[in-house]
């Protein structure tokens, strides 16, 4: 099947990509608690994974990547949110990096790109400034100099660069007549950028989520790329992103109540059985963490499948085609837009809909294990608490209900969901 010139399997073998990762899953999950207890940086594992070729999964094999499916690539990552869901978090701005090369027209730029991902090339982000930047304004700045390009501003909310070769930086030209939002790709080894480690989140603490500095960065031309060449599905895929992640938080507190019932010993005098492994309201409460957590994987699975539908409408030349005999005023291009953006926004209101029953299981199933328990499970060394904090800072980004009211607005009257999101102080009123 034939995208552009990629070409991608539709029959890449899940229980072979599934072994290939598990060995470096487990050894992740096994120093999570102690990673978590400590605050220390994964930067073995993020090394581990890169050299295991997990960040180009998604290039096609022909090109040395793994050619999976968006949805093959959540289910992947749901795995890796089991054992340590600040890795999935960790990656979100690198395979969203890859994503929009996968989906940028052939050239050299794209070529060197994917050799890079394939060698193992890692890219952390820069989007989001805090402080008094006004809502829709970027006060990162690329300038054009006698020299050449320089990038100057602040990024908080930097999410994997702390372990990256890369920057995916979202910037704006500082004359407005060289154009308007930029991505800029900046080498993390480039003088003028520093990377501050000050992310002080109670949940996903060791994602590296801190400040990014960039004072007048070297930045050569091919490193910019027109914000407006973005892929069009990117919104709803990093929801789903963090949609991937809480389903992985909401498999290991299944994991983790099931494995703690059956190695406690003490009963309650009020208890139901001689072993709390046989008591069956306690059996009742894992349980109900188990269809939780069930139920949120398969949610964020089936909100992965319009994303997939998004990427091939994007490379489905004369999709949904009309006859020009039968109605002049559209043309085939106009109707593969057409096409292209209704995928865009039911991937959308897919990845809107799963936000809001996902965060509901996963917190609830969080805060559920703790009444299959005792007083011990409290306890700092076993850091259970870590699956509600992980969940609640994952859920608290991209507030639910505004996403409630789009996903409503759209059921009631057709409203197409807004799919440009920004964060920033209020703007002064005209």
């Amino acid at each position: 099947m034939s995208r552009h010139d990629f070409v991608f399997s539709d029959s890449v073998d899940d229980a072979r990509l599934a072994a290939r990762f598990k060995p470096i899953f487990d050894d992740i999950a096994a120093g999570a608690v102690e990673r978590d207890r400590t605050r220390a940086l994964p930067y073995d594992a993020v090394r581990r994974l890169s050299e295991a070729g997990f960040g180009s999964i998604r290039i096609p094999v022909e090109q040395g990547g793994a050619g999976v499916t968006l949805t093959q690539l959540f289910r992947l990552l749901i795995e890796l949110g089991a054992a340590d869901s600040n890795l999935p978090q960790i990656l979100r701005a690198h395979f969203g990096f890859v994503e929009d090369w996968l989906n940028a027209p052939p050239g050299p730029d794209r070529d060197a790109w994917i050799a890079r991902f394939v060698l193992g090339d890692i890219v952390g982000g820069a989007w989001t400034e805090t402080g008094d930047v006004a809502l829709g304004q970027v006060a990162t700045q690329l300038t054009r100099t006698p020299e050449g390009w320089t990038l100057s501003g602040r990024k908080y909310y930097s999410t994997g660069t702390i372990f990256a070769d890369w920057i995916d930086v979202y910037a704006r030209h500082a004359d407005p007549a060289e154009g308007g939002d930029v991505i800029v790709a900046v080498d993390t080894r480039a003088a003028g950028v520093t990377i501050e480690d000050d992310w002080d989140g109670f949940g996903q603490k060791t994602t590296g989520s801190g400040t990014t500095v960039f004072d007048d960065v070297r930045i050569a031309d091919s490193q910019i790329i027109p914000f407006e060449r973005r892929f069009k599905y990117q919104t709803a895929f990093y929801q789903v992103f963090h949609l991937a992640t809480l389903a992985g938080i909401g498999r290991a507190v299944e994991r983790d109540a099931a494995r703690a019932v059956r190695e406690r010993t003490r009963v309650y005098s009020h208890g139901n059985a001689r072993k709390v492994g046989d008591d069956a309201q306690i059996q009742q409460v894992v349980g109900e963490i188990a269809a939780w957590a069930f139920a949120a994987q398969a949610i964020a699975l089936a909100a992965a499948e319009p994303l997939q539908r998004a990427f091939d409408a994007h490379f489905a030349p004369g999709h949904g085609a009309r006859d020009p005999a039968q109605d002049s005023t559209h043309s085939p291009t106009q109707d593969r837009h057409a096409a292209e953006n209704l995928a865009n926004a039911d991937a959308e209101i897919a990845s809107a809909k799963g936000q809001i029953a996902v965060t509901e299981l996963v917190l609830r199933a969080a805060t559920h294990l703790f009444d299959a328990l005792g007083a011990s499970a409290v306890g700092a060394g076993k850091a259970f608490d870590r699956h509600w904090r992980n969940a609640r800072t994952v859920s608290s980004h991209n507030p639910i209900v505004y996403k409630s009211r789009i996903v409503g607005d759209r059921a009631i009257n057709g409203t197409a969901p807004n799919t440009v999101w920004q964060i920033g102080a209020t703007p002064a009123k005209a």
